[in-house]
């Protein structure tokens, strides 16, 4: 079982203020897609509330319509026409669909349209409805609770149906006008009842509607919100797990991968490139790939590094111990000054060593530290001749440079680094140029390039070595010179210094068959 990736202590993520959602951090990348696209349906599915409104809204115009019908009725019931009241009331409630019922002044009920004709409505019992009306019931209750709806009572018809028990015509007998109200039937569609005192005062008139017409209209848009809202459900969470297959997924594989790289011991465990991706991922994959790959090689490097530094110092150890043993065992005066100088070589070799360890060790972090400015070679190669020639570093050789113009070939770069290149590589040049030989330098533009050569006329460099001068510790000296001179370092710095320039170092044939090397290096040139 894999470890887990994150732990307790990481810190905030860059640009976190105290204002973010805490909470969300605790929520995996799958989770907060899903809430957010649901959270999108979640304000569609507000729909559903302004339909309460909506019902609302229609509820009120019939409210207005029923007075107003009730109105018409009363002023053609007092209007004293010679057709029986009995028709009118008959024909009206045909034409509204309504029970009308006369009362008397007295209140008592002399005249109900359900008596002269087919009732034009009749109360559904729920028991008899189908199981998906109760369903339409409950989520009209539930809808009304969440919006804290008014509550709406039950219509019931009064035992003694007179007058005084229907609260309308008590209240339109106060008032001199028509009054509404709105009840719920026993399957919560509306009940519309109207009240209003006939104009000549002998009598009132009652109006009853059953507007399920209401309710099937609510519940039928209700129905295509939901349809609506199911299916972009659906779809935003396959979408969401889609999304979420195509970016959790591969950065969980990432993680792991980069947790066992972490963690392996093995040079196999590489970071997955997912080459088929083109998008961010892709791009993260690959860059955490290179990292690792880099990671490696730096690591391997440094291996290597700390290996071929034991083996070189363990050599003027080994001679150092054998010189000091000598001196136990040695009487002769002689013997002993020559073994005390062999143990003072000895002694500056491991300290020559040690400082070019230093400094080759030193170089990466330093040239990753540094602030890289315009430097003007053609300028920094005549001041480091300048300085040679006072320290008389050049043993008797002639050195030859060609200064170009100014701002001619100018490169952005670390200038204390650019100049141990260069000293390096006179250095190594004079060492095998023969007494009295030439060393020529040449710094020319060439493109987009800044193409430096340092030509000696020493013995030159076999093509088959010239990869290998450059390595670590590799020391080729002239015939003659004195063992343990040099660390073969130097050109390992100046190769390090110049690819941390972004550069190229290699050695060249001179031109024309003469002997003798041709370092060239190749900068990119400061732009503007």
């Amino acid at each position: 079982m894999e470890p887990d990736i994150a732990t307790p202590n990481e810190d905030k993520p860059d640009g976190e203020s105290g204002l973010s959602l805490r909470w969300s951090a605790r929520l995996s990348l799958t989770t907060r897609i899903l809430v957010v696209n649901v959270l999108t349906i979640a304000l569609l599915a507000g729909g559903l509330f302004y339909l309460n409104n909506y019902r609302d809204r229609l509820t009120e115009e019939r409210l207005v319509q029923a007075r107003l019908q009730l109105t018409i009725v009363a002023d053609a019931l007092s209007s004293g026409d010679t057709q029986p009241k009995n028709e009118l009331i008959r024909q009206f409630s045909n034409h509204l669909s309504a029970r009308l019922r006369l009362y008397t002044q007295d209140g008592t009920k002399i005249i109900d349209s359900f008596t002269l004709a087919k009732p034009s409505y009749q109360f559904i019992d729920p028991e008899s409805e189908p199981l998906r009306k109760d369903a339409a019931r409950i989520l009209d209750r539930t809808i009304e609770s969440f919006v804290f709806s008014a509550p709406i009572p039950n219509f019931s018809e009064p035992a003694n149906d007179v007058a005084a028990e229907w609260p309308e015509l008590v209240a339109a007998q106060n008032a001199s006008r028509a009054v509404s109200s709105v009840s719920l039937a026993p399957d919560r569609s509306p009940v519309i009842t109207a009240g209003k005192s006939l104009p000549n005062g002998t009598g009132s008139v009652l109006l009853t509607s059953n507007a399920r017409d209401i309710t099937r209209i609510v519940r039928a848009e209700r129905s295509s919100v939901l349809i609506v809202i199911l299916v972009a459900a659906a779809v935003s969470i396959l979408l969401s797990l889609f999304l979420a297959r195509t970016i959790v997924r591969p950065i969980r594989k990432l993680a792991r991968a980069a947790l066992r790289v972490r963690m392996g011991r093995s040079n196999e465990i590489v970071i997955p490139r997912m080459p088929g991706r083109r998008d961010e991922i892709g791009q993260l994959s690959r860059a955490l790939s290179d990292m690792s790959t880099a990671l490696r090689d730096r690591i391997n490097a440094t291996e290597a590094f700390a290996a071929d530094v034991s083996h070189e110092i363990k050599n003027p150890l080994a001679s150092l111990r054998s010189a000091l043993e000598g001196l136990e065992r040695v009487d002769d005066p002689v013997l002993q000054k020559q073994l005390l100088d062999v143990a003072n070589d000895d002694v500056r070799r491991i300290d020559r060593l040690i400082n070019d360890i230093s400094d080759a060790s030193r170089v990466d972090a330093e040239l990753a530290r540094a602030k890289f400015e315009p430097i003007d070679i053609g300028k920094m190669l005549e001041q480091l001749l300048a300085v040679r020639e006072q320290r008389a570093s050049n043993l008797g050789v002639h050195i030859a440079f060609a200064r170009p113009a100014k701002d001619v070939a100018k490169v952005m770069g670390d200038g204390g680094r650019l100049e141990r290149v260069f000293s390096n590589l006179l250095d190594n040049a004079v060492s095998f140029s023969p007494d009295g030989g030439l060393v020529e330098i040449l710094a020319t533009p060439d493109g987009d390039e800044i193409v430096i050569h340092v030509a000696d006329q020493g013995p030159g460099v076999l093509p088959e070595q010239r990869e290998q001068v450059f390595q670590r510790f590799h020391s080729d000296r002239p015939d003659g010179e004195a063992f343990g001179k040099h660390s073969g370092l130097g050109l390992a710095i100046a190769k390090t210094i110049v690819e941390g320039h972004q550069g190229t170092i290699r050695i060249l044939n001179r031109p024309g068959g003469q002997s003798g090397a041709c370092f060239e290096i190749r900068l990119p040139k400061a732009l503007g």
